[in-house]
This record gives structure tokens, sequence and C-alpha cells, in this order.
């Protein structure tokens, strides 16, 4: 489960804009840009081209 000092501190990688956090699945929801960031053992995978496309 990530903190919420990080939480509060991720943007988007793309756009700045704010995430939202899906605690349950292990994700981070960028809704502007229509993607989905994967959580790895903590660690967010912020990389634009690893992102997933909704």
């Amino acid at each position: 489960m990530l903190s919420q000092d990080l939480l509060e501190i991720l943007v988007c990688p793309q756009c700045k804009g704010e995430l939202t956090y899906d605690a349950e699945n292990q994700k981070l929801i960028c809704s502007n840009c229509r993607l989905i960031y994967a959580i790895e053992d903590d660690i967010p995978i912020m990389l634009v081209e690893e992102a997933q496309k909704f």
C-alpha cells in the first residue's frame, strides 16, 4: 500500500494531472490521459510507454 505522503506528490508524467489511487488493484489512474500506471512491490511504474490505456 502506498503512503499518503507519496500519493500527494505523484502526478501523471504525461499531463502532470492528478492521479486516482486504486488500492484494491494496485494501480494509479489518470482520467485526463486515460492511462493506468501499475504498482509493483509498492513501487509505482510511472512510465508513459508502460502505462495501459483505457
